[in-house]
């Protein structure tokens, strides 16, 4: 079945990846409930007052796959900082960071931070000297491998792609799944699969499929006549809906009819999703207020750790999931290792089109291509 524009859209922003209504309400209210984050509070009020001095405005740009993503969290934070006015412009992180580039090319800077996962580029933009050195509010409580340890870029949260499976068709230990699962009669005009050459975390995981199983392993997955679109919660809303029994190398909430699995002898793909403010960004304090607010651990309990694990040692991973340190088939680094060599990230991504096909579809979270080169301007 062919998932309408209108209906990816809708499953989309009901997936882990967005917050709810209710969340939002939550993440506001438990900033003062906590007397353990009262100082961390503090903090946010004096940089709530810069902001406002300043002009009170602010522009981030944030990767993701479906318009309004993450309206939710913009809520949380207007709520409670009622007097700052935010642009939170959600676009696939590969568009993104050629308009954040095309803007400093031009010398007419829109996003004041970005939060992205292309790792690369942070790495890069550190080098080029266009991210101002900032450790957000909670700096000291995240994790070393979520965070620069110079302090020009801190992840958010921890994404993870794996499998999404029906739960019909797992094992009665879940971990048991294995992708050669996939290759069985029953998966068969079943799958539907995101284009890995289209989003490098997917590709990742088809990178580390390769490496166990062999391209062969593509080539008879081909022959299972997957689905293929374009975005993530594509995939999770048509495992969640029943209508495919399984995708592979994404994540999100496949309920009620599947779930995310980690196997137990393959390896998956988690890293930290980065955040930074630039250096020459027009509304500075609004962009430390931002990024201090999401990595408090007020924020990281009740908006990241509800779907994903949080970048703080001091906040529980949700319910059903163990710490991320505790799985010893995936490795935070290994992705941002991959994403600094083009090149081989290239040739990689190449040869899977061979199997799958070139990217066909609109851009997901702009589907109507009106975000343009400067999106969130003021």
């Amino acid at each position: 079945m062919k998932l309408s524009k209108k209906k990816r859209i809708a499953v989309a922003v009901a997936t882990a990846l967005t917050l709810s209504a209710a969340s939002a309400t939550a993440i506001a209210q438990a900033a003062s409930d906590r007397p353990a984050t009262a100082s961390e509070q503090d903090r946010l009020q004096a940089l709530y007052r810069a902001a406002k001095a300043e002009g009170g405005k602010v522009t981030v740009y944030m990767g993701g796959d479906a318009p309004g993503q993450w309206d939710s969290l913009a809520q949380a934070f207007t709520k409670q900082f009622p007097d700052i006015k935010l642009h939170l412009v959600t676009d696939l992180s590969k568009y993104h960071d050629a308009r954040i580039d095309n803007q400093l090319a031009t010398g007419k800077l829109t996003a004041d931070a970005a939060i992205l996962q292309t790792a690369q580029d942070f790495d890069r933009w550190k080098k080029q000297g266009e991210l101002l050195k900032y450790k957000p509010v909670g700096w000291d409580k995240v994790f070393a491998n979520a965070k620069d340890r110079d302090g020009y870029y801190t992840g958010v949260f921890y994404g993870a792609f794996s499998y999404l499976v029906n739960g019909k068709q797992l094992p009665k230990t879940q971990g048991d799944f294995k992708g050669t699962d996939l290759l069985k009669p029953a998966f068969k005009n079943k799958l539907i699969l995101t284009y890995p050459n289209d989003d490098d975390a997917v590709l990742f995981g088809y990178r580390q499929i390769v490496d166990k199983y062999g391209w062969n392993y593509l080539a008879e997955l081909a022959e299972q006549n997957p689905k293929l679109v374009r975005g993530v919660p594509g995939s999770a809303a048509g495992v969640a809906s029943g209508d495919y029994l399984a995708s592979v190398a994404v994540g999100g909430d496949a309920r009620p009819n599947g779930t995310q699995v980690f196997s137990k002898t393959e390896r998956f793909n988690s890293w930290a999703q980065r955040g930074a403010v630039f250096k020459k960004a027009p509304h500075k304090a609004g962009a430390k207020l931002f990024l201090s607010w999401l990595n408090t651990r007020a924020t990281q309990k009740s908006a990241i750790a509800t779907w994903t694990w949080s970048v703080r040692e001091d906040v529980a991973p949700p319910t059903g999931l163990k710490p991320l340190a505790s799985y010893k088939n995936t490795d935070p680094d290994a992705f941002a290792r991959f994403m600094s060599n083009r090149g081989a990230v290239e040739r990689f991504r190449t040869q899977v089109e061979l199997y799958v096909g070139q990217v066909k579809g609109v851009d997901p979270a702009d589907p109507d291509h009106t975000l343009g080169r400067t999106p969130g301007a003021f």
